[in-house]
């Protein structure tokens, strides 16, 4: 057992140098022999089983039943198209389910956690599953531990092992200890495993075991029990599809009824009931929504945002309020410090981003650090203090490993000389203290004989590291802090944060010797003032713009940061940020307002400033009391609350911790406020594409079941047969339903309001289209069979083919006017959708083979048609798409007369122009 080992033989066992980790060769070795660090999940089902489930639905039995009353009573024909056709429709919804599997799968393998390793001495980021046994890994508060671990180095550091042991509290680990071979899973604190939680410190160890090989692994070979549930979209589409299928089943048995007593053949009523239940029921929705859903995210992955809880794509087309971060997400994180303050003096640093490159000014002209002990003590402090580092590039470039602010002080240090390296040599980091929000600072501890053998340095927010000091450092002496001095470093600390920039305060304490406990109360008092450091991070460019789109769209925008007022103000004028009558409100004035007064003020408040996690729950809380459907992001382990209680939780992708990341519905791969807007617009467009075929979908089956109805009641012969019906399902409701759900999106989709939240698939407007379409389809087929049977009178089958073909092709040139609600064909292009043209083509295709390929007219009962026929079907197949376009001519001129509080042309013309509110 790993435990039982010293740090120094589990090394040399998994052949791991302490210092450089893995050569990557080797780690490649590993993983292509031992296989991904990943828990096999249970396998799905197989091809044949997914076949077998086709022809367990409950319309699909009776079809078959209906193919096999065929065959006892000599109708092979019929028996052989039915038997065809179920055999088909079963291998495309295999087809659909399996692409579906595939597109999900993808999405979760892209949704794979990442872990911090160190190969050939460099420290990297690798996915997860890419762990192999011996990998050096770093683990850091908020992290996820990626595999199980030998630790060898521990730093304060405590993990929550809940899931695995159940003990509540986190454990402390130490490195150091070497355990008994017996010991339980809870008593072994010189290990960390698999999906337990990094709550303080740091640490780092060495991979023992990855996958199954792991103890959740173990776990997972016992229980294999997890399924996947749909989402509220696909439950109530689930739902709609259940209540059709009855519905459809209903009017159906009506119509063989009434055909039975008109004294109608039984077998020919039976099977047009049958195959009109088929055709009516769209039983490929929930297939082609997770088809839709899943190419979605992928569209949402490409524009830098992965979805990790499906329900969040629905929220989204919701969503009217974005509560960002600043730091990151606002602006680009590419910090960089500019200014730092002592000894009266604020010196001006050259140079931009990460290269140690540039000098220091004061008062115009270029000085030499080393007149200055109090500014070569700041930035020693300040680059000590830090756990990020410089490591060269390529192409003679650098890259900074951590924390963009960090990284800022360790390059404003290399720039007066002072690497990280020589100062962590000379000067040893002992212990440490890490940053938290709440204290909003960071202490280090380190070996140094001019303070007396040791000294503590605290980097932090200015005005709390100014509360912990007496002295201050200036003329390279500690004096004491004098209230005029401090409103002095006050004064300036404001003005700097008022230019934009981000301000640290650095501050020290002498040790006489380490102490026994190491506790923030113990430590960080009796302070030493040194300085300010004013760092820059610009906003990012794209952002502005972005901020615009979502007004545009109904959705405020807040910034939510724990830097100053007077940064935040500057960095929100400069993006357009604040409204006319905008608040901004600080985390000190939000403690004194109760939860309803700061409801009240929510819609106001455009900026939060100096707020700290716990701030954002009441955030979140106060504008959902508002009516609002809120995004909030964060990146930190006390942002969770906040994101778990939002509509939608966006972690950060870059900076966000495991627990973030895990918390979140939504994860920014670059961090940035842009792509929460895309992510609004692709959701958006999800949603609206599963409208869209599904008012396509019923508006067709609707007015198939109104022809067979009207024919029957009024004693018609059928207009179509059951075999003619069947096709038609199989043509028109497969790939131009699925061609919708790939739309681009219309122009104005951002242009809308934020869709209600309580509101259905089908809405009123909807409804109103649906009678439309049933009207005019009814209209038009029933007109191309009567007028057959009037040219025709002794040739039933002419008639039923220019009833066959009217409908069919007007329902493929409807999939085209169905590709927006409002918008007019020729606003959105007849050839945008290049996917529309082939579903298109291919189905005119079958249809006009059926029609005039001889052995297939036999089959489908169809008979060629001429010039004639077509001359007077033509006019006939367009009038549903008309009718369509006119309804949206309709909603428009409402929509007008609605924005001007007027009376517009056109108004109650149509259903769908009246019926405009929602279910």
């Amino acid at each position: 057992m790993w435990h039982s080992l010293s740090v120094e033989d589990v090394a040399k066992k998994l052949g791991t140098d302490l210092d450089h980790g893995l050569a990557a060769a080797e780690a490649a070795a590993r993983l292509s022999q031992l296989g991904p660090n990943e828990l096999i999940e249970r396998a799905g089902p197989s091809f044949w089983r997914l076949l077998l489930d086709q022809f367990r639905q409950f319309l699909v039995i009776i079809l078959i039943v209906a193919a096999l009353i065929s065959f006892v009573l000599g109708e092979w024909l019929d028996g052989s198209a039915i038997t065809a056709i179920v055999i088909l429709n079963a291998v495309i919804g295999v087809v659909q389910e399996n692409k579906a599997e595939q597109a999900l799968a993808a999405l979760k393998k892209m949704a794979a956690p990442e872990a911090k390793v160190i190969r050939d001495g460099r420290q990297v980021v690798i996915p997860g599953r890419e762990l192999v046994p011996g990998d050096l890994v770093v683990l850091e508060t908020g992290n996820y531990v990626p595999a199980d671990l030998r630790l060898v180095e521990s730093v304060n550091l405590r993990i929550d092992e809940a899931s695995l042991t159940g003990e509540s509290v986190p454990v402390q680990k130490q490195a150091a200890g070497v355990l008994p071979a017996d010991a339980s899973l809870g008593d072994r604190r010189n290990s960390a495993y698999t999906s337990t939680t990094i709550t303080y410190g740091r640490g780092q160890g060495i991979v023992t075991g990855t996958g199954m090989d792991t103890e959740i692994g173990h776990i997972a070979e016992m229980i294999q029990s997890y399924e996947e549930e749909p989402t509220p979209l696909q439950v109530k589409l689930d739902q709609l599809g259940r209540w059709l299928g009855w519905g459809s089943l209903a009017i159906c048995g009506l119509i063989f009824v009434a055909g039975w007593l008109q004294g109608r053949d039984v077998l020919e009523m039976f099977m047009v009931a049958v195959s009109l239940a088929i055709a009516a029921v769209p039983e490929g929705l929930p297939a082609v929504v997770t088809i839709c859903l899943a190419l979605g995210l992928q569209r949402m992955i490409r524009r830098h945002a992965l979805i990790r809880r499906l329900p969040a794509v629905e929220t989204l087309g919701s969503a009217t309020a974005i509560c960002s971060d600043k730091t990151g997400t606002l602006t680009k994180n590419e910090m960089t410090a500019v200014h730092i303050y002592v000894d009266h003096r604020l010196l001006i640093i050259t140079g931009e981003g990460y290269r140690p490159e540039g000098s220091f000014h004061y008062n115009g002209r270029s000085v030499d650090l080393s007149g200055y002990p109090g500014s070569r003590l700041l930035l020693r402090a300040a680059a000590l203090c830090s756990d990020a580092h410089l490591a060269p590039g390529g192409n003679s470039d650098w890259q900074l490993v951590g924390d963009p602010t960090e990284g800022a002080l360790v390059v404003a240090a290399a720039k007066a000389g002072l690497w990280q390296k020589d100062l962590a040599h000379t000067y040893p980091r002992l212990n440490e203290i890490p940053f938290d929000s709440l204290r909003k600072r960071m202490t280090t501890i380190h070996a140094d004989p001019r303070y007396g053998g040791y000294v503590a340095y605290v980097k932090g927010a200015p005005d709390l590291l100014l509360e912990l000091s007496h002295k201050v450092v200036e003329g390279g002496t500690e004096r004491p802090l004098t209230e005029e001095r401090r409103r002095e470093i006050l004064a300036t600390n404001g003005e700097m944060a008022s230019n934009a920039l981000r301000v640290l305060g650095v501050a020290y304490r002498p040790l006489a010797q380490l102490p026994d406990t190491l506790a923030a109360e113990e430590i960080e008092h009796n302070l030493t003032f040194v300085g300010l450091v004013g760092m820059i991070d610009p906003a990012r460019p794209e952002v502005r713009e972005a901020i615009a789109l979502a007004r545009l769209a109904g959705i405020k925008t807040i910034m939510v940061t724990g830097d100053y007022q007077n940064t935040a103000l500057a960095i929100a004028e400069e993006l357009d940020l604040l409204s006319d009558d905008s608040l901004v409100l600080t985390g000190a004035e939000l403690e004194r307002l109760s939860d309803a007064e700061l409801a009240a003020r929510a819609e106001q408040v455009d900026v939060y400033a100096r707020v700290s996690p716990a701030h954002k729950v009441r955030i979140v809380e106060a504008l959902k009391a508002r009516g609002h459907v809120v995004a909030m992001t964060g990146d930190g382990v006390n942002d969770a609350p906040a994101l778990k209680r939002a509509n939608i939780g966006v972690s950060m992708g870059i900076t966000g911790t495991d627990v973030s990341k895990e918390t979140a519905d939504m994860v920014l791969t670059d961090d940035n406020y842009a792509s929460i807007v895309s992510a609004v617009e692709e959701g958006r467009v999800i949603y609206s594409n599963i409208r869209k075929f599904v008012y396509y979908l019923l508006s067709c089956n609707m007015g198939e079941i109104m022809v067979v109805f009207l024919a029957t009641l009024f004693g018609w012969p059928m207009p179509l047969t059951a075999i003619q019906l069947l096709t038609l399902n199989l043509v028109t409701d497969g790939a131009p339903a699925l061609a919708l759900g790939l739309e681009k999106g219309e122009p104005d989709v951002m242009g809308r309001p934020p869709r209600p939240v309580g509101e259905p698939v089908i809405n009123r407007q909807m409804i109103g289209g649906i009678a439309v379409q049933t009207v005019a389809i009814a209209a038009a087929v029933l007109s191309a069979f009567l007028l057959g049977l009037s040219w025709y009178p002794g040739d039933v089958a002419r008639a039923r083919t220019m009833a066959f073909v009217t409908l069919s092709v007007s329902e493929l040139l409807r999939a085209y006017t169905a590709r927006s609600e409002r918008l007019g064909l020729h606003e959105i292009g007849l050839f945008s959708n290049r996917a529309m043209q082939w579903a298109v083509s291919s189905s005119l295709a079958i249809i006009l083979a059926v029609v005039y390929l001889p052995f297939l007219s036999l089959f489908f009962d169809t008979e060629p048609l001429g010039l004639r026929e077509w001359s007077a079907i033509l006019p006939l197949i367009l009038i549903p798409s008309l009718a369509a376009e006119i309804n949206k001519w309709v909603l428009r001129a409402q929509d007008r007369r609605r924005a001007t509080g007027g009376r517009g042309p056109g108004a109650g013309m149509f259903a769908g122009g009246v019926l405009d509110q929602t279910l």
